[in-house]
């Protein structure tokens, strides 16, 4: 299955992963690891010399709690990166964001893929989105970033989230967004308790019945933590258990901070799953 990111395809016939390149102070991982463009380039080239397919840059935190940015500061600090990175690596470039007029700039300066957490339901994001040209990735979120986790409830959570994700692919069908322009993402910690992300990752296959790409973020999440009582340093060794039990599940596209071993743990579960 091809993917049309504006000027680029991307083959998901085997799944991908796209590393995170946060330039946040304050995202719940790597905030201030990569505020400076220059290291923040540096980093999204060496995670496509490790395998990433894609580089997804952020500009304002998701992290449950997160206060959130001003338009003008979030493009600030993702619009060097893009730039800094555009014809320099292969890998397509992805910007993490919910507002048109980020989306539009961000476009501009060479991302081929809008990762947005709130499935361009802001004003003015799906038309934005739609002129673009580029791909785009709808996640399901309960709430917002700053409450989303206080008390996450569902009558049945795989049926709401496949019912709203069927929703939000219609929208964007009734937009002009081509079918191989878009992917979904079930939003694993995003107003869901650790018993809902367990159980959406048992059911993975569920939203495959979309017909589109499934995206999934796992990467050192804090259900890891709940599960193993790690910190969020320490989580590698769950993050990559996580990544090849949705590529066994039928994942297309796996977001992770630790690309090299992602992209190992991708490859073997990918050939046990087979193509």
């Amino acid at each position: 299955m091809l993917l049309r990111c504006g000027g680029h395809s991307l083959d998901l016939a085997r799944p991908v992963v796209m590393g995170v390149l946060n330039v946040t102070p304050d995202s719940f991982s790597d905030g201030g690891r990569f505020l400076r463009p220059r290291e923040a380039v540096a980093h999204g080239i060496a995670m496509t010399e490790e395998g990433a397919g894609i580089i997804d840059v952020g500009g304002a935190s998701t992290r449950p709690g997160a206060v959130d940015v001003a338009p003008e500061e979030e493009l600030r600090r993702v619009l060097p990166v893009l730039e800094g990175l555009a014809g320099r690596v292969d890998a397509v470039l992805s910007i993490d964001t919910s507002r048109p007029e980020v989306i539009r700039a961000a476009c501009a300066a060479g991302a081929g893929f809008v990762n947005d957490i709130r499935a361009l339901r802001l004003p003015g994001a799906l038309e934005a989105a739609a002129e673009s040209g580029v791909a785009v990735g709808l996640m399901h979120m309960q709430g917002e970033p700053r409450t989303m986790q206080l008390e996450p409830r569902y009558r049945e959570v795989v049926t709401e989230i496949r019912d709203f994700l069927a929703g939000r692919l219609q929208a964007c069908a009734s937009a002009g967004i081509a079918a191989d322009r878009v992917v979904i993402d079930p939003g694993f910690g995003f107003g869901k308790s650790v018993e809902h992300n367990l159980r959406l990752l048992r059911e993975l296959g569920v939203f495959r019945e979309l017909g589109r790409p499934v995206l999934v973020g796992l990467s050192r999440k804090s259900m890891i933590g709940r599960l193993l009582g790690r910190e969020a340093g320490e989580r590698l060794y769950g993050s990559i258990a996580l990544a090849a039990i949705a590529v066994l599940n039928g994942a297309a596209i796996v977001r992770a901070h630790d690309v090299a071993a992602t992209v190992d743990a991708v490859r073997i579960a990918a050939e046990v799953r087979g193509s």
